[in-house]
This record gives C-alpha cells, sequence and structure tokens, in this order.
C-alpha cells in the first residue's frame, strides 16, 4: 500500500525497503553454513554408502577367487558374509575414505559457488585463477575415486586399515601401471557393451 498512501507527500524521503524473511535467530545468521553442512553430510553419506557396495562386492569376489577347493572353501552365502564382514570390520576404513572423497567434492561445490557469484564481476584473472582451481579439484576427485577403489579392494582381501590399504593400493599400481591402463580401457569397453545389450534388450 505505500505506492496508493500519501505517505510520499507527507515525507518526501520515505522509501519502502524490504527488510528479510523470518527473524535474526542464530540459524537465520548461520543458514549458509547450515546448507553447506547438509551438502558436505549428503556426499559423505553418498560415498560411504558407495564404498559399502564396493567392499561388499569385493569381498564376494574375493572370497571365489582365494578358495582353494571350489566350492567347499567358499561360504554360504559370499555376498552376505563379505557385507557382514565389512560392517563389522571395516566401518572406519570407509568413513575414513569416503569423507577425503566428500572433503573435496565440498570444495568443488565452493569453487562453483564462488564461480557463480563471479559471473557478474570483470576480473579476469580471478576467472583464470578459479578455472584452474576448479579443473585441479576435479581432477583430483578423480584421482581419489580410483585410489578409493583399489584400496576397498585392498581393505576386503588384506583386512588392513584404509591408510596401509591406500598405499599398497597405489605402490601396486605403479609397479603394473601398463596393465592396469590396458585393463582399465578393456574393463570400460566391456562395460559399455554391457550397456547396450540391455539398453538394447529392454528395447
Amino acid at each position: 500500500t505505500f505506492n496508493t498512501s500519501n505517505v510520499t507527500k507527507l515525507c518526501p524521503d520515505a522509501q519502502c525497503l524490504f527488510a528479510f524473511y523470518g527473524g535474526e535467530t542464530a540459524y537465520h545468521k548461520y543458514l549458509i553454513i547450515l546448507q553447506f553442512f547438509n551438502v558436505f553430510m549428503f556426499f559423505w553419506l553418498a560415498n560411504f554408502i558407495i564404498a559399502l557396495g564396493q567392499v561388499t562386492l569385493a569381498g564376494a569376489f574375493a572370497s571365489y577367487y582365494w578358495a582353494f577347493k571350489k566350492p567347499d572353501d567358499m561360504p554360504a552365502f559370499p555376498l552376505f558374509s563379505a557385507f557382514g564382514r565389512a560392517l563389522r570390520y571395516h566401518t572406519g576404513s570407509l568413513a575414513f575414505g569416503s569423507l577425503i572423497l566428500a572433503i573435496v567434492q565440498v570444495i568443488r561445490v565452493i569453487l562453483e559457488y564462488l564461480d557463480h557469484r563471479l559471473k557478474a564481476a570483470d576480473n579476469k584473472f580471478a576467472k583464470f585463477l578459479l578455472s584452474c582451481l576448479k579443473c585441479c579439484f576435479w581432477c583430483l576427485e578423480k584421482f581419489i575415486k580410483f585410489l578409493n577403489r583399489n584400496a576397498y579392494i585392498m581393505i576386503a582381501i588384506y583386512g588392513t586399515n584404509f591408510c596401509a590399504s591406500a598405499r599398497n593400493a597405489f605402490f601396486l599400481l605403479m609397479r603394473n601401471i601398463i596393465r592396469v591402463a590396458v585393463l582399465d580401457k578393456v574393463t570400460d569397453f566391456l562395460f559399455f557393451l554391457g550397456k547396450l545389450l540391455i539398453v538394447g534388450s529392454v528395447g
């Protein structure tokens, strides 16, 4: 009703200004921090679930691969026994590995947020620096995902903690770098064929 009232005639300096929604509680003051905390916890839990699935599958495959007398040395339910071992003995390792990945992903979200805020600014150096940081953290996230997956395999096979498993996996990969690259491309191609087969059969 400000525009239709006679307030501007009575007081020419009067203005209609928007204050804020809600109140000025601690929740409203630290709302952006709480939102980043929610994003961080989402990434941490999602990565933990993915890690639990990877350790469970690696444990089930390992129980088949390392069984000397098949199927006598294999457990009755390999998937359930691997899932139980992962939850009972390796929860801390999975939480630590997923925490490292979640921190990198939150940093990437913060960089994307800064990039969005700097869209209007005409600072070439800041945009270049932000692009370099985004590229570096993207590469770091891909590397950590790859290393974590192999560390989880070592955890499922040997039962060592995350740091020891990641170190052993890294040196194992470095000793067989050409074999790893070839196998990675072959498995990617096989996965691609499998996806085409599934999509074609469903279609």
